[in-house]
C-alpha cells in the first residue's frame, strides 16, 4: 500500500513492479466504490476485500489506465496523522548489550506526537541547539482494527501491515530526566515509509533483516529474531494498557548500531543521508537539514 502524491494532489493505492495504481480510479473504471483515504480504508475490511477482487480480476488495460510509473510520484509518509505512535525502548537485546542497560522485563513504552511524521525523502530537521541527534531504524506495526485486552495467540489478527520508522532521537534531550519524551518528539522524529506491506505478505515478521547506513556507511546490521518481546506480544501488552485503533503505528524498538553506543559518538550532523531498509518492506531514506 501507498500514499503519494501526483500532479499536486494526493492518492494511495498499491506499487505492482516499479508502477502505482490507483485504486480509487480501478474501483471506478470497473463500476464500484473504495474509499477516498487510506485511513478509511485501513478501517474498512469490506473495501480492503474489493480491492483484492478489482487486483485480481482487471485486465491489464484496466490496470494500465489507472497507474503511473513510480518514479513520476512523491511518496508521502503512508499515514499522515495516526491516532497513536507508541514505541520501544530496549527491545533488542544487542542494543540492550551496547547500552549497557538491564534487560526489561516488560516492554519500555514511550510516545511520539503526530507531528512527528514524516515521509520518504522528507528532511528530518535538526535544530541548532540540539547537540547529539541519532537515528534508530525499525519495524513499524499498523493497528488494522480496534483491539483491547487481546492474547498473544490472536494479536497477529489486529495488524494491518508493517512498514518503517526510524525513531530519531536528540539524545542531549532524552536523557534530561526520567521522561524521554523530549528528545522524541521534535517534529519530523519519526519518518515513516515508503510503503506499508500487507500481513499476509509478510507472515513472519519475527525473522527481518534490518540494516541503516548513514552517508553508506553501514550502522545498523540486525534481524528481528532478536526481538525481546515479539510482534505478538508487544500488541498483548499495549492492548492490555490502552485501546488499539486502526491506524495506530507502533515502532518495534532497534537493533545495536546507533550512534551514541560508538566511541566516539557519531551524532548526525546536517547534510548527512540516513537510509534504513527492512526486508520485506522496502527503504526509507531521509537527509538532515539544520533550521
Amino acid at each position: 500500500m501507498v500514499r503519494y502524491q501526483h500532479k499536486g494532489k494526493e492518492y494511495y493505492g498499491v506499487m505492482q513492479y516499479e508502477r502505482l495504481v490507483y485504486l480509487g480510479a480501478l474501483a471506478k473504471r470497473l463500476k464500484t466504490d473504495l474509499p477516498s483515504e487510506i485511513e478509511a480504508f485501513i478501517v474498512n475490511q469490506t473495501a480492503q476485500k474489493t480491492a483484492e477482487e478489482l487486483l485480481t480480476k482487471a485486465k491489464n488495460s484496466d490496470l494500465d489506465s489507472v497507474s503511473i510509473p513510480l518514479s513520476e510520484a512523491r511518496l508521502l509518509a503512508p499515514i499522515a496523522s495516526p491516532p497513536k505512535i507508541l514505541c520501544l525502548g530496549l527491545n533488542f537485546a544487542t542494543h540492550v548489550d551496547e547500552t549497557k542497560e538491564n534487560r526489561p522485563e516488560e516492554p519500555v513504552i514511550f510516545m511520539k506526537p503526530r507531528t512527528a511524521i514524516a515521509g520518504p525523502n522528507d528532511k528530518i530537521i535538526k535544530r541548532p541547539f540540539v547537540k547529539e541527534l541519532d537515528y534508530e531504524g525499525e519495524l513499524a506495526i499498523v493497528i488494522g482494527k480496534k483491539a483491547k485486552d487481546v492474547p498473544a495467540s490472536e494479536a497477529l489478527n489486529y495488524v494491518f501491515g508493517y512498514t518503517i520508522l526510524n525513531d530519531v532521537s536528540a539524545r542531549d534531550f532524552q536523557f534530561r530526566s526520567s521522561q524521554w519524551t523530549p528528545g522524541k518528539s521534535f517534529d519530523t522524529f519519526a519518518p515513516t515509509g515508503p510503503y506499508i506491506t500487507m500481513s499476509n505478505q509478510l507472515p513472519d515478521p519475527g525473522s527481518l533483516t534490518i540494516k541503516a547506513w548513514i552517508n553508506g556507511e553501514l550502522r545498523q546490521n540486525g534481524n528481528t529474531h532478536d526481538m525481546i518481546f515479539s510482534v505478538a506480544q508487544i500488541i498483548h501488552h499495549l492492548s492490555r494498557v490502552m485501546t488499539l485503533e486502526p491506524c495506530d503505528i507502533i515502532a518495534t524498538g532497534t537493533p545495536s548500531g546507533v550512534a551514541m553506543a560508538m566511541k566516539p559518538p557519531k551524532w548526525l550532523n546536517a547534510g548527512d543521508v540516513v537510509r534504513i531498509e527492512i526486508e520485506g518492506i522496502g527503504t526509507l531514506e531521509n537527509t538532515v537539514e539544520e533550521m
